[in-house]
């Protein structure tokens, strides 16, 4: 499985009208199974959405509720294992003697994984992060097999080429059932120019040439699932809401009839959630008067709080066209077209796959 971080699923859609250059992707669609957008869950960012993915549980079930923990406690990423509520993937696979493998799969430190680089960094370039902290909690003596392989593995980030020479590595020597795979660069190149610009277009490309590269090292057996934890939308301008309205899951919530009249007055405001849309993604939220997601290119933001990169995430995944991918491709599979799909599937078509029972 490889991730590829805010592949927006209209950079699949719209190929052709982008003009984009990713013969590989291309190739897995015209014979693949491909899905006309993924439903994502909420918050629709990394963590909690890579987890959703081999769980097939909501982060309130999952555990994984954000990138970072609660400031009550620290305040950290949620870097280890030992805070997911929920078996995996990777746990219903070593339960049936699979060979697991994980290249920057978030939290994943410490989890009993057979070849692990977990996604830990102290310190981050862009997309990349610092090998040496990835080294430090990953699967002792795997960065020197690698590096001995591919002498250039060893420099001081892990950028995705870095993390396709790992797979690289891991499908001609180590021959693991499962590999789960975190690509990021181009999430760092939507937040800082914008998705769909130039910068973010070459990136996927880039992106593509990398893959090609897997799929070259891969075994006539292996299935090759792309997916994305989160769409991209760019952002214009700032909507700044009234006192005492709360902002949840890319929504300003209101709580009660005055509340709810202010919070229609605000500029930039989008559609109004409805209840039962309230209840589909985010069933624990209660008392809710109004709900209402910003206009396209806005952002909802606190008098305190206005800055903004160029491309975010974290918006309400039933927002319109704002979808992840998901693309699957290999042995046994045929060519379909699946229409929209959620993300609490994933983890399951995954495991009929590998015929494990999650």
């Amino acid at each position: 499985m490889i991730s590829v971080d805010g592949l927006d699923h209209r950079y699949l859609r719209d190929r052709d009208k982008l003009g984009l250059s990713i013969p590989n992707l291309r190739r897995l669609i015209a014979s693949g199974a491909w899905a006309d957008g993924v439903v994502g869950v909420v918050p629709t960012v990394t963590w909690p959405s890579h987890t959703t993915m081999i769980t097939g549980v909501r982060p309130e079930k999952h555990g994984i509720l954000n990138n970072r923990r609660p400031r009550s406690e620290g305040g950290e990423y949620y870097w280890s294992a030992s805070l997911l509520k929920t078996r995996t993937l990777w746990h219903a696979a070593r339960d049936a003697r699979l060979k697991t493998a994980a290249i920057t799969w978030p939290v994943t430190v410490d989890a009993a994984i057979d070849f692990n680089l977990p996604e830990y960094f102290e310190r981050r370039n862009g997309g990349a992060m610092d090998l040496k902290s990835i080294e430090s909690k990953g699967t002792p003596g795997l960065v020197e097999k690698i590096a001995k392989r591919f002498p250039s593995f060893s420099q001081e980030f892990m950028n995705d080429r870095i993390r396709a020479l790992a797979t690289i590595y891991l499908l001609e020597v180590e021959h693991p059932d499962l590999i789960l795979v975190h690509l990021v660069d181009h999430d760092a190149e939507a937040h800082e120019n914008g998705p769909f610009t130039r910068e973010a277009k070459a990136t996927i490309e880039y992106t593509d040439e990398l893959i090609g590269q897997i799929l070259k090292a891969a075994p006539a057996n292996m299935v090759i699932a792309i997916v994305s934890d989160h769409g991209f939308e760019r952002i214009d301008s700032v909507s700044v809401v009234p006192p005492g309205v709360e902002l949840y899951g890319g929504l300003a919530l209101a709580r009660s009839a005055e509340g709810a009249t202010r919070l229609r007055a605000t500029p930039g405001m989008g559609p109004e959630v409805a209840a039962a849309e309230l209840a589909r993604f985010a069933p624990h939220l209660t008392g809710i008067a109004a709900a209402y997601e910003p206009a396209p290119h806005h952002l909802f933001a606190t008098a305190a709080n206005q800055q903004h990169e160029r491309g975010v995430h974290g918006l309400w995944p039933g927002r319109k066209d704002y979808r992840a991918t998901f693309l699957l491709w290999g042995r046994g599979i045929k060519r379909e077209a699946l229409g929209e799909i959620e993300m609490l599937s994933f983890a399951e078509r995954f495991a009929k796959i590998l015929g494990i029972r999650l």
